[in-house]
């Protein structure tokens, strides 16, 4: 008699036969299900029929921050470009309703892989560079996406405060860009940051959150510094205002908010406060073929905002 194990291997040659002369597709529909005595194979034969059928010339990234914002425009607009989308965040539902505008956006919803957690603990960093491997089998981009803001003068905001901000700003960051990094210079690949025109502009009551940004701008330039003999390009962009729910997850409501970007109108010389998915194109463009002789760049893409001064 044979175990369950021995009789999957033995139809594999079949399996392999069907794919290259019948129907490329049958592997993968066939080991659909989760069966984790067999995972190894299953990766294996999923991987070999993503390449038979040309999904495994498809670059693969790595969206940090994939529930909202410019995480979320970022996650749509790269399946739209077909890339394979390993997509984490923090709101389960929030994510699958992302993973329906990629596959409405003509991605396969076999070329997309979720990771729910919270990026400061370790265990989601390692699960999520796991994941993407399992599926895909190599990292080409790294979209570091997610961040939060948090609002107060230094004398009313408390050192967890600060901690907060830092451990979900630049910890987390280099947490996972670090987990990543052996991958992405296998692909000689890419990262991008979303950092902000608050790093090198200065703005009160929201100090820590500037300091953070600040962080990820000094650690984008000197990690292109290190990347560069491997290949590995490393860049930033930096937003403005843009209409996004971070202002209002730090506490603004919806009048504040309102008043908020109106006065963003005058603030920014364009006129007008940024969309997220004005700041996905630029990240598309650092992540892709056609920024192929830039690194260490803090890419602006703030309406201007951060060469206005008073007057």
């Amino acid at each position: 008699f044979l175990t369950p194990n021995q009789r999957v291997i033995g139809i594999v040659p079949t399996l392999l036969h069907s794919c290259f002369f019948t129907d490329r597709g049958l592997i993968a529909r066939f080991f659909s299900s989760d069966n984790h005595t067999i995972s190894p194979l299953i990766s294996l034969v999923r991987s070999f029929a993503s390449k038979a059928s040309g999904r495994g010339t498809m670059p693969v990234a790595v969206i940090t921050g994939a529930s909202s914002g410019i995480g979320r425009a970022t996650s749509i607009l790269f399946a739209q470009k077909k890339y394979q989308l390993s997509l984490t965040g923090r709101n389960e539902t929030a994510l699958a309703e992302v993973v329906d505008r990629c596959v409405e956006a003509g991605l396969a919803k076999d070329d997309i892989t979720v990771t729910v957690g919270d990026l400061s603990a370790a265990a989601t960093c390692d699960s999520i560079v796991a994941n993407t491997l399992a599926r895909f089998g190599r990292i080409d981009s790294l979209v570091n996406a997610a961040g939060i803001l948090t609002a107060g003068a230094v004398l009313d905001s408390p050192l967890e405060q600060y901690d907060r901000v830092f451990d979900t700003n630049v910890r987390s960051l280099v947490q996972l860009t670090r987990a990543s990094l052996p991958h992405i210079i296998s692909a000689k690949g890419t990262v991008v940051n979303v950092s902000s025109i608050n790093g090198p502009c200065p703005f009160p009551n929201v100090t820590y959150y500037c300091m953070s940004k600040s962080a990820v701008d000094q650690f984008t330039k000197c990690l292109a510094l290190e990347m560069a003999p491997h290949g590995v390009r490393v860049n930033a962009v930096c937003p403005g205002v843009t209409v996004t729910n971070l202002h209002k997850r730090a506490g603004q409501d919806d009048a504040t908010y309102a008043a908020f970007l109106e006065k963003s109108k005058t603030t920014h010389a364009l006129g007008r406060p940024g969309e997220p998915d004005e700041v996905a194109k630029a990240i598309l463009f650092l992540a892709g073929p056609d920024s192929t002789f830039t690194t260490g760049d803090l890419l602006r893409v703030d309406g201007g905002r951060g060469i206005m001064h008073p007057r």
